[in-house]
C-alpha cells in the first residue's frame, strides 16, 4: 500500500499479523509528525515577535507625541499669554505715542505764536530804538535851544553887550531864589494844579516853605490878598497829612484859623499879613511861583 505523508510518498507493506502492521503505521505517523512540527512551528514566533515589537514602537511613537502634543499646548499658552501682554504694551505705547503728538502739535503751535511775538517784539524795539534816537536828538537841540534862551533870557542883549543877571525879567530875586506872583482877573484865575502847570511851563513850581525867611518871603508876595482871595503855594493834603510838592512834611506852618485835619482835595493859600488857610483845591485863585536864582 502507498500514502503520501508531508509530501512523501511512503510504502506501508502490510503483513499477516496485525500488530507488525500496526507498528509499522505508528512509526510512520510519528515521523510525519516531526516532519511538520519542523516545517511550521518556527514562522509561527518570528511573526509573533515582530507583532510584539511593532507594537512596542507604536507605543512609544504614541508617547513621543503625547509629549510633544503637551509641549506644544503649553508652547501655544506662553505665546497666548505673551501675545496678550504685547497687545496690552502696543495699546500703552499707541495711548503714549497719542499723548505725546498731542503735546508736540501743542509746543508747535507754542513755538510758532513765540516766534511771532518775539517777531513782533523786535519790531517794536527797533521802533523803540528809533524813537529813543529821535527823542536824543529832539532832546540835544531842546538843551541847545533852552541853553541859547537861558543866555538871552539872564544876559539879553544891549548896545554895550551883554549884561547877565540873577532872576529874568518880571521875577524878583531874594537871596537865592527868584518870585513871581501872579495877580490876574477872576476870570483868569485857575486851580492849584493849573497854577502849578503853570509855573512848570516857567522851569519853576509853586513856592515851597522850609524856613522863617521864606515864609516871609511867601508873605511879601501875596500882594493884594485878603479874605477868601489868596495865592496858591506848594502845600495841600495827601495821604491824611500835609504835604510839600518836594515830598517833604510840614514843619513851617502860619495857619488862620487853625484847619481840620487834612483831607485829599484840600489845598492851601496865602493870604497876605493874615496867614494861610485851607481851601478846595478847584478854587480858582492866584499864585506864586519860585526858581533858583543864576549863580553870575
Amino acid at each position: 500500500m502507498t500514502q503520501i505523508v508531508g509530501g512523501s510518498r511512503h510504502m506501508l507493506r502490510q503483513s499477516k499479523g496485525e500488530g507488525v502492521t500496526v507498528t509499522m503505521a505508528e512509526e510512520e505517523v510519528n515521523y510525519a509528525s516531526v516532519v511538520f512540527k519542523s516545517n511550521k512551528n518556527p514562522p509561527t514566533q518570528v511573526h509573533t515577535l515582530s507583532h510584539q515589537n511593532d507594537e512596542s514602537e507604536l507605543m512609544a511613537a504614541k508617547r513621543n507625541l503625547t509629549n510633544l502634543n503637551n509641549k506644544l499646548i503649553l508652547d501655544n499658552e506662553n505665546l497666548r499669554r505673551d501675545n496678550n501682554n504685547l497687545t496690552v504694551q502696543l495699546g500703552n505705547l499707541t495711548q503714549n505715542y497719542t499723548v505725546l503728538e498731542s503735546k508736540i502739535t501743542n509746543l508747535t503751535t507754542d513755538v510758532q505764536n513765540l516766534t511771532t511775538r518775539n517777531q513782533q517784539l523786535e519790531t517794536q524795539r527797533k521802533n523803540l530804538t528809533e524813537q529813543i534816537q529821535d527823542m536824543k536828538t529832539n532832546w540835544n537841540k531842546l538843551n541847545v535851544s533852552r541853553g541859547q534862551w537861558s543866555i538871552d533870557a539872564y544876559c539879553p542883549k544891549t548896545n554895550n553887550g551883554r549884561q547877565c543877571k540873577a532872576c529874568l525879567n518880571g521875577w524878583e530875586p531874594s537871596r537865592s531864589n527868584c518870585y513871581v506872583y501872579h495877580n490876574p482877573d477872576p476870570p483868569h484865575r485857575k486851580t492849584w494844579e493849573e497854577a502849578r502847570e503853570e509855573c512848570r511851563g516857567k522851569g519853576s513850581d509853586l513856592v515851597v516853605v522850609h524856613s522863617q525867611e521864606e515864609k516871609d518871603e511867601l508873605n511879601k508876595y501875596s500882594v493884594g490878598s485878603s479874605g477868601t482871595v489868596g495865592y496858591w503855594f506848594g502845600l495841600r493834603a495827601e495821604g491824611g497829612r500835609w504835604k510839600w510838592i518836594d515830598g517833604s512834611d510840614l514843619t513851617e506852618s502860619y495857619w488862620t484859623p487853625q484847619p481840620p485835619p487834612p483831607a485829599d482835595g484840600q489845598c492851601v493859600m496865602s493870604v497876605q499879613n493874615v496867614g494861610w488857610r485851607s481851601v478846595n483845591c478847584t478854587e480858582k485863585q492866584r499864585w506864586i511861583c519860585k526858581m533858583k536864582a543864576l549863580s553870575v
